[in-house]
């Protein structure tokens, strides 16, 4: 049977507290990571966010969180060369992933990147749920469709968050979104909620803290 997707609807307000709650406590980074040795412990669920170079992860982690520069944003691709961890208090890890696809960098440091991307994703057994960055501009790519199947391999459930959301217009958006479904409906490891947001005018944070603060 073939699931069904549907956009993320609001939280309850329980819920919606309990993501307030935790993104309003300190979050700290804790390290960049170069190579899979350098892990911290596994001690706490984790949460990722992956996506293209420049798709807006770091300025989606610095909305979550309300800091301006915990992440540092750039509108350079690949300026995120290392796998970031970030501590909420008393709830998971944020681990901001490098950047896929194109990179102003030579391409044996982009092999790299890809190469301690797929290490991560296929042995970290703490990893709760990665968050799929796609810009709603342009929809899910071919180089999406690339680190979907590397979830689907790796058996990551993945959530899919369009980023921008502000910088389209209804019908735009309405076309980007079946798009996104019919992309999702040939990967198993897809959450079916689909999460709209815009880091600017903070579109959907409060949906994704609240979907953060109640993994399990």
């Amino acid at each position: 049977m073939q699931m069904q997707f549907i956009l993320a609807p609001e939280p309850d307000d329980i819920s919606r507290e309990h993501g307030r709650l935790l993104f309003a406590a300190p979050v700290d980074f804790v390290k960049g990571v170069v190579a899979m040795s350098g892990m911290p412990p596994g001690d706490r669920l984790e949460v990722c966010f992956a996506g293209r170079s420049n798709v807006g992860k770091s300025s989606l982690i610095n909305a979550l969180t309300n800091r301006k520069n915990l992440a540092r944003a750039s509108n350079t691709p690949g300026r995120t060369q290392e796998i970031n961890f970030f501590a909420t208090t008393g709830g998971p890890y944020l681990v901001d992933l490098p950047g896929y696809g194109f990179a102003e960098a030579p391409l044996p440091i982009v092999k790299k990147w890809q190469e301690l991307l797929k290490a991560y994703l296929s042995g970290r057994v703490n990893l709760r749920r990665a968050f799929v960055l796609i810009d709603a501009r342009h929809g899910v790519k071919k180089v999406d469709e690339e680190i979907l199947t590397l979830l689907d391999r790796s058996a990551v459930t993945f959530q899919v968050v369009l980023t921008k959301i502000d910088k389209i217009g209804r019908v735009d958006r309405d076309r980007v979104v079946e798009q996104v479904k019919t992309a999702l409906s040939k990967h198993p490891a897809a959450h079916p909620e689909i999460v709209l947001t815009s880091s600017e005018k903070g579109e959907g944070i409060e949906i994704l803290r609240t979907i953060i603060a109640t993994l399990e």
